[in-house]
């Protein structure tokens, strides 16, 4: 009964892959038009740089003159009652008075102390630092891409290998059922052979279930649906021609952080200058046009009064002394200034020792990929030998059995071996800065 419920699962694990066959094949350009397109940091970070870009606009640099507009309207009743020196009395009951105003001014700075000027350059190195910081989020997004991608290639591949192996040991199956028939082996063969098909449907489940999470996973980076079915390329190329030197003096030039450093290096320089311009005098002029008009009843001597006029100035100020403020302020952004540049040299120190250790990693994956060809290959050829041994009767299942799973788990080292030599190369490409620029 337990035979059949191992079959059973079996067949309709082998009824999902095969439906999974027909599925896409999602290439690995396709996965990262994909997550550039959909991916939920690469968007949030896109719309951070748009409001960098938005904050470095020719209407938020200061340059721009203020214009603005006021008009009015005041109605008065009053009553007055007025005694002279003489004695006599006068008073005036509901005196009506209407006034109507208008004007508009502009208001405009001719001169700060340059602080206008290096602030708005300022605000145009902030969205390059902006797009910087994108970059390194895409970066981290791509190459987390990468890692699941190659995360479901490697799974589908181990699926194939346990397929495989589930295939010889259902066929071993076969062979010692007959044999048991016809009294060439005992039950204990029969029964060892049944142990190690359930073992290996049971491994081929696990795989397919792994496999469908790593899906999932990868659709929620790819910014789609979850259960969304799809394959992906196996294939991987390396790029064997690295060389520690070469790749030392790309980082410096092209690693984001570096350029990040830099970048917050001239923001500070900026800072300096900007409170500097607080030891120079202002500069502004302003101008207006109004118009004022007041309607009277028959209590006021004029009727109507109607007044216009231009009005314009300049207004110069000069903050001789604020108590130290600036001073204090422009000091503090010369530590921060030589604080970055501490940083800049302990970013590019730490960046060589990444480097140095990434492509360690690098050449070492390649050595122990070669290492697994060879065990792969000795290991099959050590199978096909036993296998023929095996129709023979010459071996016994249990040898049979040990030689299979020595191919299966050479076959497995091997899978593994070549995705974790392609993820070591795609990060030591992130450091370089060439992350961006291969041809996926």
């Amino acid at each position: 009964m337990q035979n059949f419920k191992y079959l059973f699962i079996f067949i309709l694990s082998s009824f999902i892959s095969g439906y999974a066959q027909e599925s896409e094949i999602l290439t690995k350009s396709e996965a990262v038009d994909l997550a550039l397109e959909n991916n939920y940091g690469i968007k949030m970070a896109n719309n951070r740089t748009e409001i960098a870009k938005n904050n470095a606009s020719l209407y938020n640099s200061g340059y721009l003159p203020t214009v603005s507009a006021n008009a009015g309207a005041n109605y008065s009743n009053s009553s007055t009652d007025l005694t002279l020196q003489s004695g006599t009395e006068t008073s005036t009951e509901n005196a009506e008075q209407k006034t109507y105003n208008a004007s508009i001014g502009l208001n405009y700075t001719l001169f700060d102390g340059f602080g206008r000027k290096y602030n708005y350059q300022k605000l145009k190195e902030s969205y390059n630092l902006s797009e910087l910081e994108a970059k390194t989020i895409i970066e981290n997004s791509l190459l987390q891409l990468f890692s699941v991608y190659y995360q479901v290639a490697e799974l589908t591949e181990y699926k194939n290998i346990i397929n495989t192996s589930l295939i010889i040991s259902k066929d071993r199956l076969k062979r010692a059922k007959y044999a048991y028939e016809y009294g060439q082996s005992t039950k204990l063969d029969v029964l060892n052979a049944e142990v190690d098909v359930n073992n290996d449907s049971i491994g081929l489940i696990n795989s397919q279930r792994l496999l469908a999470n790593s899906k999932r996973d990868l659709n929620v980076i790819l910014g789609r649906k979850a259960n969304y079915d799809f394959n992906v390329e196996t294939d991987v190329d390396f790029e064997l021609t690295f060389d520690l030197e070469t790749l030392q003096i790309k980082a410096k030039e092209y690693n984001v952080e570096i350029q990040k450093v830099n970048k917050n290096i001239e923001l500070s320089d900026f800072d300096i200058k900007i409170n500097k311009s607080n030891y120079l005098p202002r500069l502004s002029f302003n101008t207006s046009y109004g118009v004022n008009k007041n309607d009277n009843d028959a209590t006021f001597t004029y009727a109507d009064q109607l007044s216009k006029g231009l009005n314009a100035g300049l207004s110069l100020s000069w903050n001789l002394f604020d108590g130290g403020n600036t001073k204090t302020r422009v000091a503090n952004a010369k530590i921060i200034s030589e604080n970055l540049k501490i940083e800049k040299e302990q970013t590019i120190n730490q960046l060589e020792r990444d480097v140095a250790n990434a492509l360690e990693v690098y050449n070492n994956s390649l050595f122990i990929l070669g290492s697994e060809v060879k065990n792969v290959e000795t290991n099959q050829r050590n199978f096909d030998r036993t296998n023929e041994l095996f129709k023979l009767g010459q071996v016994s299942s249990i040898e049979f059995r040990q030689a299979q799973v020595n191919l299966l788990n050479s076959q497995s080292n091997l899978n593994q071996a070549k995705f974790d030599a392609k993820i070591a190369e795609l990060n030591l490409l992130m450091l370089t800065g060439d992350l961006l620029s291969i041809n996926f």
